[in-house]
């Protein structure tokens, strides 16, 4: 069966305008899993998902929290890759039982931990969008998006993903469902043979990307808020896309026209994982998995013949 990577935006646990609480994700949780475990049928599938929301929150507890030793944000990252991932491994075992694959399908949730560069530029400008989004700017290093006003932190670029001969060996196994890159990986450097963690957020879809470059994944699909890539996003004159190839992503991403806190990094990961042997590529809502992989919905992202 072919290896399809299948990365989550932070939409899959937490809708615009809602709190975030437990039954909240975890209602949100069965659409895109309940896909998941359809798919599982033909697919190896690797689940992987962003934490944006709910790292953001976590660093608002501690600030808020006077007599709480305060954590660095790679240690909250390790904590969303743990949470996220009983939430998804719980909503999965609950649609695998409804469809009779409970006894046939296995799911295993791995820490992730992956190498960035020090000298990344991205330690000097925060781009990475993370915790709720306000209506009018509050603080200093917040970021404009389309959901409102948030705050930013670092997010270098993923170099290596620590753990993808695990992930590959269970992939060859054929019976597992592996999550992931949770939150993007834990950010570690490496000195000496010895890692450490870096107070950062990498994006989720670039290190998806570096994932299924690595084990030689041949599918990634991108699930988000919206079911296609759009040119002039938001305007009246808003033209959403069935196929893009790789030249063409390359000049609307130059262009402006993918901005680096929302559709820009979604862009450059399947253009990515496209150029590095990957077969295939899409963009589409978290509700139309399926039929974004059987060519009824979303965006094919394809190169250029």
């Amino acid at each position: 069966m072919k290896t399809l990577i299948i990365a989550l935006g932070g939409n899959a646990l937490i809708r615009l305008g809602e709190e975030g609480t437990v039954g909240q994700m975890l209602d949100n949780l069965r659409a895109p899993i309940r896909q998941i475990a359809e798919l599982s049928k033909d697919y190896q599938v690797v689940i992987t998902h962003g934490n944006g929301p709910m790292v953001g929150s976590l660093l608002l507890q501690q600030e808020a929290a006077l007599h709480v030793v305060k954590m660095p944000l790679q240690i909250l990252v390790a904590e969303t890759q743990g949470q996220i991932g009983f939430m998804i491994e719980s909503t999965l075992d609950e649609e695998l039982m409804k469809i009779g694959l409970d006894e046939e399908k296995l799911f295993l949730t791995i820490l992730t931990y992956v190498k960035v560069d020090p000298e990344d530029p991205a330690f000097k400008n925060p781009t990475k969008p993370i915790g709720p989004a306000y209506p009018v700017r509050t603080q200093l290093g917040q970021v404009k998006t389309t959901k409102g006003w948030r705050r930013v932190v670092p997010s270098p670029k993923p170099k290596k993903i620590y753990q993808w001969r695990e992930i590959k060996k269970l992939m060859e196994l054929g019976s597992w469902i592996v999550i992931a890159c949770g939150g993007g990986g834990i950010p570690v450097i490496k000195e000496e043979k010895r890692l450490y963690g870096v107070e950062a957020v990498i994006d989720k879809d670039l290190a998806s990307s570096k994932l299924a470059e690595q084990i030689g994944a041949d599918i990634l699909l991108i699930a988000t808020d919206v079911e296609k890539v759009a040119l002039n996003y938001g305007k009246p004159a808003q033209n959403d896309l069935e196929r893009l190839s790789i030249s063409e992503a390359k000049k609307y991403l130059e262009e402006g026209q993918f901005p680096a806190g929302s559709m820009g990094p979604k862009i450059q990961a399947v253009i990515n994982f496209l150029e590095t042997g990957g077969k295939k590529a899409i963009i589409t809502s978290i509700e139309k998995i399926k039929e974004a992989l059987e060519g009824k919905a979303g965006t094919q992202i394809i190169l250029d013949k």
